[in-house]
């Protein structure tokens, strides 16, 4: 037997300070905090799903490609096959993206924003160069240019989590035309709102867009992502990408959703129409100072330490979110959930605020 193995000596300084990911296992809470659509998945839908997948579905491994889930995707975005590539949801193509593109390069990020971008760069091996964002969470789109120069990658995040807002176009346009390597634009909530940059592809050959099945489609137990970029990008994504990467049952999941997309259309325009209502509710409150949001979530602050205010909401069995980031630890996120969770967390919050005592505004 080996006596003096020690694993650490052999690992990377930054992985050995890297915090690994962990979200928690909560169970029988009002669950606000993972920005999910709220509404089970439909039946019928799903019983389409076990009828297309069959037995051979388990026993085979999948179509490694994707390729019919690539063609229906392509076709309704009205791009080519070759510009589209899945993964196992968007942090498998994150990861994708930074050991192409990232590993011994610097990352520009634009901060605050999802933390798996700094982390899957850490784990690529990238040096991370975060620019911070403006007062009001708006880019600041010359930094961002000048710390890109040399650069490997730049990750933006539209709208952006946790803060809800969106980049302009024009700012986006700025930065492709001034970066010269792949620009990631991270639409996961575009379906919510804000500006669908679709329409630069034909036009930047180093915009990337990211997509996800998780969030509007309401398939996130399944993780299915997607990116969309010029051909030569996805070749070196493909050097990359893990073989057989998304699962069969995933495949005809996220292939079925899509061929009914005007039924999670009609879900996403109630999930908005709450946000206006909770937007509005959370205005009214006083003590609480709220963000608007073209997501499905808001973020928000009260008078109060965040810690404790999330600990109450907790101790009334509402799940949200708190951050570990610094630059985020007077803030606190909840996601749009089904008009009875939605007002029973204005109710808890406001029970919670009243307790701890706290009335002046934040």
């Amino acid at each position: 037997m080996i006596s003096n193995f020690k694993p650490e000596r052999l690992v990377r300084e930054g992985l050995k300070r890297l915090i690994p990911y962990d979200p928690g296992n909560y169970s029988g809470l009002v669950k606000l905090d993972a920005n999910e659509n709220p509404y089970d998945f439909p039946p019928g839908l799903m019983q389409q799903i076990l009828d297309a997948a069959g037995p051979k579905t388990f026993n085979r491994y999948p179509d490694a490609m994707a390729v019919e889930l690539i063609n229906e995707l392509a076709e309704w975005h009205k791009v080519e096959a070759n510009q589209i590539m899945v993964g196992n949801g968007s942090d498998e193509l994150i990861l994708d993206l930074m050991l192409a593109f990232g590993a011994g390069n610097r990352v520009v990020i634009p901060v605050p924003t999802f933390s798996m971008y700094g982390i899957h760069a850490t784990i690529a091996g990238a040096e991370i160069v975060e620019v911070a964002r403006q007062d009001n969470f708006e880019l600041d789109v010359d930094k961002i240019i000048s710390s890109a120069e040399g650069a490997g990658l730049v990750v933006l995040c539209s709208p952006n989590n946790p803060t809800g807002n969106s980049a302009g176009t024009d700012q986006v346009v700025s930065i492709l035309e001034n970066c010269c390597c792949p620009v990631v634009v991270d639409q996961a909530y575009v379906d919510f709102g804000g500006n669908d940059f679709l329409s630069l592809l034909a036009e930047h050959r180093n915009l990337v867009i990211m997509r996800t099945f998780s969030k509007a489609f309401a398939l996130a137990g399944l993780r299915v992502g997607y990116l969309l970029t010029h051909p030569e990008i996805v070749y070196y994504l493909l050097k990359v990408k893990q073989p057989f990467n998304l699962n069969g049952f995933s495949q005809f999941a996220a292939l079925t959703a899509l061929r009914n997309r005007d039924l999670f259309m009609q879900q996403v325009k109630i999930i908005n129409e709450e946000k206006i209502k909770l937007l509005r509710a959370l205005q009214e409150m006083r003590g609480v100072c709220v963000y608007p949001s073209d997501a499905n979530f808001l973020l928000f602050e009260t008078a109060l330490p965040s810690l404790k205010v999330y600990k109450g909401l907790l101790q009334k069995n509402i799940l949200i979110r708190n951050f570990g980031d610094p630059r985020l630890s007077k803030y606190l996120r909840v996601s749009v959930g089904l008009p009875d969770e939605n007002k029973y967390f204005l109710h808890s919050l406001q029970q919670v605020i009243d307790t701890l005592g706290e009335k002046k505004s934040c």
